[in-house]
């Protein structure tokens, strides 16, 4: 049984970060359920005292390499973690909604250890921070790991919010100068690209709850409304209306119903009957 200064600690961590707390206690479940992996539950997770530790460990050995080692890249992500706590609330986040909108995610520690959406967002993460930094020979050597290890290619320029799902994430593009706001969701195959040779700002604002179905390409620098909704396999070339759904190549507006944040919902499905329906879908 544990002493009660290790139930005060247990209770205290709870309170303050419970996704971590959460966390912990389910990888405690599958090490008693797998003793096979309880060496590398303790090795990845339970060796550690935040959430912090446990992901530059997992990710600097993930995305490691004889160029720049595991250690190197941990202690590159500590700094990051170090110097801004915003990305790690940002981290809290997407491991929030990877957990709420993904019916094959079970555990937090599911999402932490094997979603690779998830790893290859939190490598942006520290690549916009070393781009930031000025740091931008570094910043670019973790995009074209990020791309290497998990098939997601994302700019380190790019500003991405928190609260992002990048479902499945092969495929995955984003560029230089592109916008995603809190609380978006995209699929597999989508891109948020240029339409050409365009210098400057050339590429997609994406806002808060928009859902990008899977194999969707978004191009040019144009707004995607606030809980909009893109079909799957869709090519964006124009402006998408707040609370609108497009499809086809080239998208074309569907329907234009009060959907607030379809992100959380991740409802693809376009209803003939739904309000402000206007042609036979697709």
């Amino acid at each position: 049984m544990p002493d009660s200064a290790q139930e005060e600690t247990v209770q205290k961590l709870a309170t303050l970060d419970p996704i971590w707390a959460q966390t912990r206690d389910q990888a405690e479940e599958m090490a008693a359920r797998e003793p096979m992996l309880a060496s590398f539950l303790h090795a990845t997770v339970l060796n550690h005292e935040k959430l912090e530790g446990v992901l530059s460990y997992h990710l600097s050995h993930k995305i490691g390499t004889n160029d720049l080692t595991p250690m190197s890249i941990r202690q590159l992500i500590d700094e990051a973690f170090a110097d801004d706590p915003a990305i790690g609330e940002a981290v809290r986040a997407d491991m929030a909604a990877v957990y709420d909108r993904d019916p094959a995610c079970r555990t937090y520690v599911q999402v932490l250890l094997y979603f690779k959406g998830f790893h290859a967002l939190q490598t942006y993460r520290v690549a916009h921070w070393l781009w930031k930094k000025g740091r931008e020979g570094m910043a670019l050597f973790f995009q074209s790991l990020c791309s290497e290890k998990f098939g997601v290619d994302i700019h380190p320029a790019a500003r991405i919010g928190r609260g992002i799902m990048i479902d499945h994430a092969t495929g995955v593009v984003i560029g230089e100068t592109a916008v995603v706001d809190d609380d978006v969701s995209l699929l597999h195959g989508v891109t948020l690209g240029g339409t050409g040779k365009e210098h400057e700002d050339r590429h997609p604002k994406v806002r808060r709850g928009v859902l990008i179905g899977a194999g969707a390409k978004v191009l040019g620098n144009i707004e995607i409304g606030e809980s909009a909704r893109i079909a799957s396999g869709s090519v964006v070339l124009k402006p998408v209306p707040a609370r609108c759904t497009v499809a086809g190549v080239p998208a074309k507006t569907v329907a234009c119903e009060d959907c607030d944040l379809p992100a959380r919902t991740m409802n693809q499905i376009i209803e003939s009957d739904a309000p402000g329906f206007l042609g036979d879908g697709i």
